[in-house]
Order: structure tokens, then sequence, then C-alpha cells
């Protein structure tokens, strides 16, 4: 029976783990209208899918879609990360997971969203 409780616990905690990565917004990190690749601190991540990055390209940004993030993480300069992505769900683990990296994800964009700030402002 003790064995039961603590399987369920665990499994319960897991599932608490996977919502709140997922879902759980990251504060302290602004939704920014556009990206301004003329400071050169500044990296721009595409964490879209190919196909997605390919039809809407942007000028400067590193290409990595989140699936790849852990194989290829280490070909981002280590710099300021701003970040693109196409809805919250990426977002959320790509910055989780860029954080615990070291990187320092100052903003990121959701291509179907408009924004009021503009990243001039957290350069």
């Amino acid at each position: 029976m003790l064995l039961l409780i603590i399987a369920g616990l665990a499994i319960l905690a897991l599932s608490i783990q996977l919502v709140y990565v997922r879902y759980v917004p990251i504060k302290g990190i602004p939704c920014l209208e556009s990206t301004n690749n003329s400071d050169q601190e500044i990296v721009t991540l595409d964490i879209r899918d190919y196909q997605y990055s390919f039809s809407d390209e942007i000028a400067h940004a590193i290409v990595i879609p989140v699936p790849y993030l852990k194989r290829y993480y280490h070909e981002i300069p280590a710099r300021k990360v701003h970040i693109v992505a196409t809805d919250h769900l990426e977002k959320n683990i790509a910055i989780r997971f860029l954080k615990n990296k070291g990187f320092e994800v100052i903003g990121y964009t959701i291509t179907n969203c408009k924004c009021k700030k503009k990243i001039e402002n957290y350069a």
C-alpha cells in the first residue's frame, strides 16, 4: 500500500513539473514588438519550426527549432538572446532551457502577437 502511495505521489510530481515547464510563463522577460540587430550584443534566436522560419525569414537570426536546442545550444554566441517563437509553449520551454544553460534572455516575440514595447527600451 505504501509503495502505491509513493508511486502515485511520484506521478503527480512529474505531472506538475511538466505542466509548469510548458505552461507557466517566465516573469521578468518582456514581449517585444520587433528585433533590432543593430546592437551587436543581442542575438536573435528563431526557435520556430523550419517551415515557419523559412517562409517568414528574420534577417540575421540563428534558426534552431525547439527540438534541436539541446543538441545545438552551444552554437549560440554567449550574448544576450532575443527569442522568436510561434506560440507561448515554445517560448516557455526555450527560455527555461536557455536560462538553465546560462544565457541572458532579454525578450521574446510571438510571431502572431502584437506587442507594445520595443527592443530599444531593453538594450
